[in-house]
């Protein structure tokens, strides 16, 4: 059967479900796609799919949201990628906004608590196991293992930024493709293209659109637009704060953070922890342990837990004031979310014409990956951070907490021997850590 034309109207009825419903990480909302668009619906083909992947997974930030973004840049249009993109994030936005409040508001309620008591030997168990997953991926010979475990020493032990680690793996991956390629030939670490679907709107010998066409004055035009609204965002928060405004600097920190998301949401998290945490002091470590935990069970992608960030660093600095704390967490988190995804709309938007002339199979570059074995070493340093004080929420000289020890290796044995999924695992750790602090309101 022929594939009928999708209106935008359509379109966006599509991408407003999916922002409600993609659960599970990027993986997860990676298959939602497929199964939707190339199966389901088949506005577009596995090898054109799988091209745009491909691209994305190359570039810094959430590969899923700016997937979504070509997707619907290439079906409509601009506006077809920004309502794809957009409502990608918007959903969890709210979500987050709503469940942050409901946390600084209510956390300390004894069974409110409780629940986050469980749910975090879940998080630091979710964080292992996404260290095991990259790592069976990546670390496929000794190049790869000793990349990892310099990463993982370098911030560990010697507090190195994030950013510099990035920086020398890329150019140890560049110098190590020179002297050894084929120990640093990493595929799109995807399956081959399936046959079987039938015919898509968007076909494997779809000739591409004339609005995908590359030029460059397109290309340049789409830059020019991105630092515009960067310009003026940042600018107007200059005006209105003051370089050192709490706001002012999220906008720069967030920036940042969005260029160097290599690897996913949780190779960035070390840097938006030492950022957020012991830079500017806008949250806690428990707090951020927390804000982890609720961006594993919101939909959307997981480095929306910035949006957490951005609420709970405005609220705690009272940037307007002590009567308008909610206010002040909606505009953090508000601040936070455009920074961080203001960049991946300008890459696909200026680089997917190119993409999209090629047709042909991208591949990750020596440089990526090093990056990418640098990453299983900054994974495993934040599971570790998170166990620290988890376990020893009082330091080292205090007790060890045998409670959350258990469940925490309780939900990484669902995780990587029964297969379970995130919700599941996180939903299961809530009720057990209630479980307990029920008890002991009974004692």
């Amino acid at each position: 059967m022929e594939p009928r034309h999708v209106s935008l109207k359509e379109a966006f009825r599509f991408w407003l479900k999916l922002g409600f419903i993609s659960f599970g990480g990027p993986a997860g909302q990676i298959a939602i796609m497929h199964t939707e668009l190339v199966e389901r619906r088949r506005w577009i083909s596995e090898k054109r799919f799988l091209h745009a992947l491909n691209y994305c997974m190359l570039l810094p930030g959430p590969e899923a949201q700016q997937l979504a973004t070509y997707i619907g840049w290439l079906m409509h249009r601009t506006w077809g990628g920004i309502v794809a993109g957009g409502l990608f994030v918007l959903p969890s936005v709210f979500i987050l906004i709503a469940l942050s409040w409901i946390y600084l508001a209510w956390g300390d309620v004894p069974l409110v608590a409780g629940m986050f008591h469980g749910i975090k030997p879940a998080v630091v168990a979710i964080v292992l196991a996404a260290a095991h997953r990259i790592g069976l991926r990546t670390l496929k010979n000794e190049w790869m293992w000793a990349i990892a475990l310099a990463a993982f020493v370098a911030i560990f032990a010697f507090g190195v930024p994030f950013p510099a680690i990035v920086l020398a793996a890329a150019l140890i991956g560049y110098a190590g493709g020179q002297l050894a390629p084929a120990k640093f030939s990493v595929g799109g670490g995807h399956a081959a293209a399936q046959a079987g679907y039938g015919p898509a709107l968007i076909d494997d010998d779809t000739p591409t659109p004339a609005h995908a066409l590359f030029t460059w004055r397109k290309f340049y035009a789409y830059i020019g637009i991105g630092l515009a609204l960067w310009s003026v965002s940042l600018a107007g928060l200059l005006l209105g704060f003051g370089w050192q405004g709490t706001l002012t600097q999220m906008g720069w920190f967030f920036t940042k953070a969005a260029l160097l998301t290599f690897g996913g949401a949780y190779a960035v998290l070390p840097y938006v922890y030492q950022g957020a945490v012991e830079n500017f002091q806008w949250l806690s470590a428990p707090q951020m342990i927390d804000g982890l935990a609720l961006g594993e069970t919101t939909p959307g992608p997981l480095i929306m837990v910035v949006a957490f960030v951005g609420f709970v660093g405005a609220w705690t600095k009272e940037v307007f004031g002590p009567e308008a704390l909610v206010l002040a967490g909606a505009a953090g988190a508000v601040v936070a979310t455009v920074f961080t995804f203001l960049p991946s709309f300008v890459f696909i938007f200026a680089g997917a014409p190119f993409v999209e002339t090629t047709h042909g199979q991208l591949r990750f570059t020596a440089p990526l990956a090093g990056i990418t074995a640098a990453v299983v070493g900054v994974v495993v340093n934040l599971a570790v951070f998170f166990a620290w004080h988890v376990l020893w929420p009082h330091g080292f000289d205090a007790a060890f907490d045998w409670i959350s020890a258990a469940i925490g290796a309780a939900a990484f044995f669902a995780l990587l021997r029964l297969k379970l999924g995130v919700m599941t695992v996180v939903g299961g750790s809530a009720l057990a850590g209630l479980a307990v602090a029920f008890g002991r309101l009974l004692i």
